[in-house]
């Protein structure tokens, strides 16, 4: 997988359009009815994994510290259904906290992950904060991972 780490303004048309659809895919219709551009990927980086013919496979963005948390925050993970299994959502986290400690050495990243995936997270040195809470109708937990 290729990856490409560019900040809002920097996507251009055909990166923008790619991740998108993917999230709208993945959100949108495999999640249910979710409002899903919220104001915050323009103060963001946006990671986006590209297979050998050039198709969006797996995104993440990372929204800048002081804007959602005080922490750079890791959201909107999402890998095609297509590589789900493949181990493309690791490599995509490995990829995205590795450039959050790049870009922001001595801070921690702090995620709103759906409950079910607290394992997941937990492989990459994220820990529950506090408790449980909805968000668009799925259980959903803060995790932080310490500086």
């Amino acid at each position: 997988m290729n990856f490409t780490w560019l900040r809002f303004p920097d996507l251009g048309v055909d990166n923008l359009y790619d991740a998108l659809a993917l999230r709208c895919r993945v959100f949108v219709l495999e999640q249910g009815p979710y409002l899903d551009p919220d104001s915050l990927d323009q103060q963001a980086w946006h990671l986006l994994g590209r297979d050998a013919g050039g198709a969006l496979q797996a995104y993440l963005r990372v929204v800048d510290p002081g804007v959602k948390y005080a922490e750079p925050s890791i959201g909107r993970v999402i890998t095609a259904p297509q590589v789900r299994g493949s181990g493309a959502g690791r490599r995509l986290m490995i990829e995205g906290v590795a450039r959050c400690v790049d870009a922001w050495p001595g801070l921690g990243i702090r995620i709103s992950a759906q409950a079910q995936l607290e394992r997941f997270y937990g492989d990459f040195g994220f820990a529950r904060v506090g408790e449980p809470y909805l968000e668009d109708g799925i259980p959903h937990l803060e995790m932080l991972r310490p500086a």
